[in-house]
């Protein structure tokens, strides 16, 4: 008889699997057929399992997914939690912005989540103010500190009854924000590098967290360089909502913003309706995505 389960991680070369049902956690394997076809199974994965003894069973079917996140590889996610700081460490708004880029790509709403704010003094309350300003138009931000608690609730409501993706750089403190909001899951914490001002990586693998109120989070591995290379470039500017907002206003439809005549965004950009720094990383994604096109394009030439 077939039962139907939830991938929540892996171990070797086995799947850790719990039943929808008995909230059972059980070691399965894949039907060779899998590996015949080059099918994987990934976290966030639905799928249906017999049970070859009472505590291990066999994966039989991956049913469709209805969103899949590349990097990391999540599937079947309602939201991504991102988790951003502006001191100890400072996260580069490149990063930022290229993260939610995937995101967009990935047509996923996203938690832009500020931590760590017992940190910051009178003179850097200025630093949250432009977070605000800039990105709270378009995505929903929270201000939490795991040590004072603050947004700790707000986030708890954020996480409840949905599959969460929650992602940051190292240091950033997801796991200390996942303690705080679920203390039984009692996850590991990194210290911060002094040197560096980064963290050190305490999640090495992707993994789904149940919580004690109902839902799932994928606790992934820290970033610091994010794959844009598989976006296509004629697509990256759907990926700003800024851009997005300006559909259609430019004289040329299918104008790219960036030296075409009559270009609306290149506009609103000099008037500082549009912050330059995003229209900045903008260019520099672009220019990183044809980059790898033409390094890819030469390979291939060469190869033949």
């Amino acid at each position: 008889m077939r039962k139907r389960g939830i991938v929540v991680g892996f171990h070797s070369a086995m799947a850790v699997v719990e039943d929808l049902e008995s909230e059972k956690r059980l070691m399965c394997k894949l039907r060779g057929k899998f590996k015949k076809h080059g099918i994987k199974v990934i976290v966030g994965d639905y799928v249906e399992y017999t049970n070859d003894t009472p505590d291990s069973g066999v994966i039989e079917n991956i049913l469709n997914r209805k969103s899949f996140l590349p990097k990391p590889k999540i599937a079947n996610i309602d939201q991504v939690v991102l988790v951003t700081t502006i001191k100890e460490p400072e996260v580069p708004l490149m990063v930022l912005d290229k993260f939610l880029v995937l995101v967009e790509n990935a047509s996923l709403d996203v938690i832009i989540v500020t931590n760590k704010i017992d940190l910051i003094t009178e003179d850097e309350k200025e630093k949250i103010e432009f977070m605000e300003k800039v990105y709270g138009k378009y995505y929903e931000l929270i201000k939490t500190s795991a040590k004072t608690k603050e947004g700790i609730d707000k986030l708890r409501e954020v996480f409840k009854g949905k599959v969460s993706a929650m992602a940051g750089m190292s240091g950033v403190g997801k796991s200390s924000l996942l303690n705080a909001v679920n203390p039984g899951l009692k996850l590991k914490v990194g210290e911060i590098s002094e040197k560096l001002k980064r963290g050190k990586h305490t999640t090495t693998t992707t993994s789904l967290l149940r919580f004690d109120f109902g839902g799932y989070v994928a606790d992934t591995p820290g970033f610091a360089n994010l794959d844009i290379s598989e976006i296509d470039p004629r697509n990256l500017k759907e990926l700003f909502p800024e851009f997005r907002e300006y559909r259609g206003m430019c004289a040329f439809p299918d104008c790219n913003h960036i030296s075409e005549p009559g270009c609306y965004i290149r506009k609103l950009v000099s008037k500082g309706e549009i912050p330059s720094h995003r229209y900045e990383n903008y260019l520099k994604m672009l220019k990183e995505i044809e980059k790898f096109l033409r390094v890819k394009e030469w390979s291939l030439r060469k190869r033949s």
